[in-house]
Parts: structure tokens; sequence; C-alpha cells
């Protein structure tokens, strides 16, 4: 890794930090926590927009895009103050009905992969419980890892979700995002730990599955 990397890194976590610190400063209330979160979203996916305009110029290409679905079938995983964000998210948008769909979605999963690990658990495949006909319903809320995963070949996604035992089949990914995306988090998790509120990790189907307020020091 180089220098510059290396620096780049750390200007992540310190963005992620700051936003983190509003977060504190404004009480660590739903209200301030929302505010900073989307924040760090809007600033990681603005650098990715960036990426993406700079890979084109280049002749290079990001074959991510909304409606690609094949990542969408691992275990995705989210830190805690996210899972406030995204629960909140689809209480409001979405009516008792559809909330009942997508928890007994999200139980169907966490049945299959609740006891899995290792390998075993990072090579299986099941859909997530937001997506349907191959789109993301949550995604303005749609956690970190989901951002800043990003393939420059989709075939690569196509041969990981058909053989992911095979050791060749492994997704084109672009490093640094996913460092940088981490980071940020890293950054912003840090921020909340100095206003005494602790994060947990959770994949997407036990976040749905959780009550926020017992998966995270109560946000009021």
């Amino acid at each position: 890794m180089s220098f510059d990397q290396k620096q780049l890194e750390k200007a992540f976590y310190k963005d992620g930090f700051s936003l983190g610190m509003e977060a504190v400063q404004g009480g660590i209330s739903q209200q301030s926590l929302f505010i900073a979160l989307n924040k760090m979203y809007r600033a990681i996916d603005d650098f990715i927009d960036s990426l993406t305009v700079y890979a084109q110029q280049q002749g290079q290409k990001l074959d991510c895009k909304k409606g690609c679905e094949w990542c969408c079938h691992q275990p995705i995983y989210a830190l805690s103050y996210e899972m406030q964000y995204l629960n909140a998210f689809i209480k409001d948008n979405f009516n008792k009905s559809d909330l009942k769909q997508i928890k007994n979605r999200a139980e169907i999963k966490n049945n299959k992969f609740k006891k899995l690990a290792g390998d075993s658990l990072l090579n299986a495949k099941h859909p997530c419980p937001l997506l349907e006909n191959g789109t993301c319903i949550a995604y303005n809320a749609r956690p970190m890892a989901c951002r800043i995963y990003l393939s420059t070949n989709v075939k690569s996604c196509i041969a990981f979700y058909k053989n992911p035992e095979n050791e060749k089949s492994i997704p084109a990914l672009l490093d640094f995002p996913l460092k940088a995306g981490k980071m940020m988090n890293e950054g912003f998790k840090a921020a909340l730990k100095t206003g005494g509120l602790s994060t947990v990790e959770f994949r997407i189907e036990e976040i749905l599955l959780v009550p926020p307020a017992k998966a995270m020091g109560k946000v009021t």
C-alpha cells in the first residue's frame, strides 16, 4: 500500500469521526444520529460517483448499478446504528403487509445462515430479504457494505454466485472503496463510543429481526 493511500484512509477515518461527533454533540438523539449517518452515506456515494467518472475517463467501467443483484444473495453485514436507520426507513415506507413479508423473508434467510460459519457462511447464497424483482426496495437506506461493493466485471460476480466454492471464482472488486468505506465507518463508530454508545455488527436478516433498542443503546 502506498503512503498516499494510507493518508487517504486516515482522511476517510477522520471524516467519519467528525460526522459521528456531530451526532454526539447533538446528544445522540435519533434525529442527530440519522442526520450524521445520512451525511456519511452521501459522502461515500459522492466519492464513488467521482471514482466512476474517473474510471470512465480512463477507459474503464464499473459494472455495479441499481438493479444488479448478484451480490445481494451473500451474507451482508452492517453496524447497529445502520440498523436503526434501515429499520426506520422500512417502517416509514412500507405497510403492514409489506413489513410482514420482509420479516418472513428475513426469518427464512436467518434460519439458513445462522448455523453456518467460516467459508460455509461466506459462500452461502440466498436472496436478501429486501430484494424484490432484482431490486433493493430499501436502496436509499442500504448500509455501507452495499455502497462500497464495486465490481469491474459482472461476469466475475456471476461466477462467484454460481460457483462460490471455486477459489478462482472471485468478484473483481475495487479494493480502495472497500477500505475507504470501512475506515469512514470505523471513525463514525469511534466517535459514537466517546458519547457512550456502543455498536454491534449484524447480518442484514438479523437487523430486520432484532429490535433496535435491544441491539444498541436506546436512541430517542
